[in-house]
């Protein structure tokens, strides 16, 4: 194996990120691996999601200790993304789709940067909308709010088994309108954090076995993103993500358009 410090560093900055505000690991790691350093879009794919059930594996742990988890509602999540994700990788195997061309799966990761990035601009006004809901229609809100976990998770299976994006960004998104008062900030990124390590690890063996993981460059972004997410991970709680969350949303627009036209 070789080491390889741009990848290395890589990985530690998006570790980084992810701890902070457990957004931006495939919406960022996959386009910088794809556009700055050649690597093929499928292997992109594979290899960031065995890198992400890892490296968050590490992240989950120190949010755990500060108590910034819901287990509850990681468990509805994964009720409906973990299922989504093993029948999307069937798919992939019987149909063939692995071998699909790059420029498919170019323009699927750029149209799942822009869905991320406009999830994350609306961020604030999905979670007033969520709000007044479960304010207004406690009761109707509640009854649904368990169901729709579930199909947001599967939502999520399947965008991330084929693009590895949307774990982090579009399900904290989805998780801040369902959930308005019971998760902060911080329980939020934690939450989500937890529920992405299952998720990823099973999208991510499904891609091993299909043949799309390179192992050098899994192990090189390792070295980077293990103490990147437990740096980012431990300042979370000091650091306004609102801020860093909006850099990324404008970050995601201009990758996503330039994959587009790629």
């Amino acid at each position: 194996m070789n080491f390889d410090a741009p990848t290395t560093i890589s990985g530690l900055l998006v570790g980084i990120v992810v701890g902070l505000t457990g957004v931006g690991g495939g919406a960022l790691m996959t386009p910088i691996l794809v556009l700055f350093f050649g690597i093929a879009p499928q292997t992109a794919v594979g290899t960031d999601l065995l890198v992400a059930a890892v490296t968050k594996m590490f992240g989950t742990a120190v949010h755990h200790r500060h108590g910034s988890v819901d287990w509850q509602v990681v468990r509805r999540l994964a009720l409906g993304s973990l299922p989504a994700a093993a029948l999307t990788l069937v798919w992939m195997q019987w149909s063939g789709s692995q071998r699909v061309s790059d420029g498919l799966i170019i323009n699927a990761v750029a149209v799942a940067l822009m869905a991320t990035a406009a999830g994350m601009l609306l961020k604030p006004w999905l979670h007033q909308a969520g709000r007044r809901q479960r304010i207004g229609q406690p009761e109707v809100f509640k009854k649904l709010q368990r169901w729709l976990t579930s199909v947001a998770g599967a939502v999520l299976g399947v965008l991330v088994t084929l693009t590895s994006i949307g774990a982090g960004a579009l399900g904290t998104v989805m998780m801040v309108h369902l959930y308005p008062l019971r998760l902060t900030p911080h329980k939020l990124v934690g939450t989500d954090l937890a529920h992405a390590i299952p998720l990823a690890l099973i999208a991510g063996l499904g891609h091993l076995f299909i043949g799309n993981v390179d192992g050098t460059l899994l192990v090189n972004l390792l070295l980077g993103s293990i103490p990147g997410v437990l740096l980012g991970s431990m300042v979370a709680s000091k650091v306004p993500t609102r801020w860093v969350q909006g850099s990324i949303s404008v970050v995601l627009v201009t990758v996503g358009v330039k994959m587009l036209l790629h």
